[in-house]
């Protein structure tokens, strides 16, 4: 993932915790905001260390960038969006990781073409 596309700022952070909107399922929690110097998008990657030591924490950072590196043309532009890591996500597969991770997208209508992304441009 290139480095223009990361959150690395606390304040970029606090921005969204504070002012965006948010969504979960039982392994991922997102958060997001609208951000127009966002282009596409902007990821933030979270995993406290209630889920694990470093290795599983940054393993987890990783493969959350690979997906989402891999899913980049369905994702919404001009977006800032926060992945938190929960425990549950550690004992999964790549595979099952991702679907995770679209599924959490979804919901939150981040992804292009979804039925809620298509309410929020009629507004």
């Amino acid at each position: 993932m290139h480095r223009k596309l990361r959150l690395r700022n606390r304040e970029d952070f606090s921005r969204i915790y504070r002012g965006g909107k948010s969504f979960a399922n039982g392994q991922f929690v997102v958060y997001w905001s609208k951000q127009p110097s966002a282009d596409p998008f902007r990821l933030g990657v979270s995993a406290s260390k209630k889920i694990g030591n470093a290795v599983v924490r940054n393993r987890m950072r990783r493969m959350i960038k690979e997906i989402v590196r891999h899913q980049a043309n369905r994702i919404l532009p001009r977006t800032d969006f926060i992945l938190i890591v929960r425990k549950p996500a550690t004992e999964m597969k790549m595979k099952e990781m991702e679907k995770s991770v679209l599924h959490v997208l979804k919901k939150a209508g981040l992804l292009k073409g979804t039925a809620n992304t298509k309410e929020k441009r009629a507004d």
